[in-house]
């Protein structure tokens, strides 16, 4: 796998963190009309998706709180709600959880996964496809955040 894929999900989670750190609260909270969700939602969404492919299907510990998971995970919808404290906690995850990954990929510590078909039906049979997979799917939510960009002002 290029390591390189390491530096450009890191850029991207940077990307992320300056969206949700400069972008004012009720703009990250608002459900725009004809929206399901909202900028805060995806930004976490794409964290807690991160999780879940690369270490919940290699049969590891997820390194953020299961509140998190069960809160930003498919098929969660957001009461358009969060306090200061879980921004902050998202924001500090976006770069810690791709830090960790690249540690814990350098020291061997993916030896298993359990084969997992995606809801865009591509199939991912190791760590390095769940990897190269997440760029994928957190490009898809750069670009709706993006438009809620706009739609909130």
């Amino acid at each position: 796998m290029s390591k390189n894929l390491f530096e450009i999900t890191l850029q991207n989670r940077r990307n992320l963190h300056a969206i949700l750190t400069k972008t004012p609260k009720e703009k990250l909270l608002k459900i725009p009309e004809g929206f399901n969700n909202n900028i805060f939602w995806n930004i976490a969404h794409t964290i807690v998706t991160q999780q879940i492919l690369q270490y919940k299907f290699s049969g590891l510990q997820m390194r953020v709180p299961d509140e998190l998971v069960a809160k930003f995970m498919k098929g969660t919808t957001p009461d358009g709600t969060a306090t200061d404290e879980e921004i902050m906690m998202v924001a500090d995850f976006l770069i810690s959880t791709i830090e960790w990954l690249k540690e814990d990929y350098d020291t061997d510590l993916f030896q298993n996964y359990i084969e997992y078909t995606t809801s865009a039906r591509v199939t991912l049979k190791n760590i390095d496809d769940a990897i190269a997979f997440n760029l994928f799917h957190e490009g898809l939510h750069i670009g709706a955040i993006i438009l809620l960009l706009r739609k909130v002002g």
